[in-house]
């Protein structure tokens, strides 16, 4: 079985040139970003309508790999493609989803709320830190519950990006390839 398509799925502001999306994707030329329009003010529908896009573009159904507001910009898409979502991605990675219904949550990203707790209906694993200020440990644990999702803890990685040390993530990417031996072993075995 071939490695599904890798799409890269950055949160508010993008992922500037060292951050682990941005140098993963510089590793890997072969993984596509998915490029909003407008990173800075994000409108809920114009993002999930952009990251359908790239889905139905994909030659495969992708692995997503996601960060911040990019994890619940996918909870949204699921949400409104329920009935095809499933065949239509192989799994996702989500990594320090944004709490965009708390107190704290910046203005320009609550157009995303209500936050989605339905079941993604593909394998997911989330990655949450004990020090994220986006979003509490507990929170990240209740999205990871409600999305079905396996949970992993970053233990004190802030909001795992470049600001809390991570450019390089290695163990993310070990993450990563473990989900893609997974997706791909379930596929070559059905």
């Amino acid at each position: 079985m071939k490695t599904p398509p890798i799409l890269i799925v950055p949160g508010w502001t993008n992922a500037g040139p060292q951050h682990w999306l941005t140098l993963w994707e510089q590793a890997h030329p072969e993984y596509r970003r998915v490029e909003q329009r407008d990173w800075d003010t994000p409108e809920r529908v114009e993002w999930i309508a952009t990251l359908d896009r790239a889905i139905r573009a994909s030659v495969s159904p992708p692995i997503l790999v996601a960060h911040s507001l990019g994890c619940i910009a996918i909870a949204h898409w699921t949400g409104e493609h329920r009935k095809d979502a499933a065949g239509r991605v192989s799994a996702a990675l989500l990594v320090a989803p944004a709490d965009v219904e708390a107190q704290t949550a910046p203005q320009e990203v609550r157009d995303f709320r209500p936050v989605p707790l339905a079941a993604l209906p593909f394998p997911s694993v989330l990655v949450a830190s004990r020090t994220d200020r986006s979003v509490s440990f507990a929170r990240a644990t209740q999205f990871a519950q409600a999305w079905g999702s396996s949970l992993v803890d970053a233990g004190d990685a802030g909001h795992l990006n470049t600001a809390a040390g991570y450019g390089p993530w290695p163990a993310g990417e070990r993450i990563l390839m473990d989900l893609v031996g997974c997706v791909v072993d379930t596929t070559s075995s059905a």
